[in-house]
């Protein structure tokens, strides 16, 4: 309605949330904005790329904007693999997957505050999670590294009136779409947030390689691809 009122154009970037909302687990920008802009891949699970949906009278604009400037010859290959990648999108096990990734994410970000880190926003509705850890005594720079070490990927990231720089951060973000794709649930999120706090509180070496082998031993049991 604010747009409507001074003639502005929304557009919505929802590249990070997209694969919710075609999961059905959370509402769809597309019956409100004018241009929808998105990745393939993050939780839409496809390769990497982009696509744009937009309303008709945008759409010749957007065209020109895009192609020839932008966009040049087609991958093929990775063309077939967003269709792959939409098609999951219409079956009901994606629709499983996309709400499962959002409890996991909850159970993640609640199991970090078990562990004395507090989840901005009170918790998370999406897949991913902003974690304050200032209550470690470490900063999201040093808990990226070690974590990184252990084997567990997640990035540093500032939270609302973070003192430190944004090359430092105060806060970590955490995400569960891949270990939701592999089949982990609430039980192993609460294992994994236990593997990050700990990593977080220690430099040794010697401690981040058992963590590491720890991470390996649970992501065995849980192979991305079948023999």
């Amino acid at each position: 309605e604010i747009c409507d009122e001074v003639g502005a154009i929304m557009w919505v970037d929802a590249a990070h949330f997209i694969g919710l909302v075609a999961g059905k687990a959370i509402p769809s920008p597309v019956p409100y904005a004018d241009v929808v802009s998105f990745t393939t891949h993050k939780v839409l699970r496809g390769p990497r790329g982009g696509m744009i949906l937009t309303k008709a009278e945008h759409a010749a604009a957007i065209d020109k904007a895009v192609f020839p400037g932008m966009q040049g010859g087609p991958i093929m290959s990775a063309v077939a693999g967003k269709a792959i990648a939409l098609k999951e999108c219409a079956t009901p096990e994606y629709q499983s997957y996309a709400k499962n990734v959002i409890s996991n994410a909850q159970v993640l970000a609640a199991s970090l505050e078990d562990e004395g880190m507090r989840a901005v926003s009170g918790g998370t509705q999406t897949h991913l999670a902003l974690i304050d850890i200032r209550s470690t005594g470490v900063n999201g720079k040093v808990a990226d590294e070690r974590c990184g070490l252990a084997g567990i990927v997640l990035n540093k990231n500032a939270i609302p009136f973070d003192p430190e720089s944004p090359a430092v951060t105060s806060g970590i973000r955490v995400g569960s779409a891949a270990t939701t794709t592999q089949g982990m649930g609430a039980g192993e999120m609460k294992v994994i947030a236990s593997m990050i706090s700990r990593a977080i509180a220690t430099d040794d070496p010697s401690k981040l390689s058992g963590i590491r082998s720890e991470v390996k031993e649970l992501t065995s049991r849980f192979p991305i691809y079948s023999a």
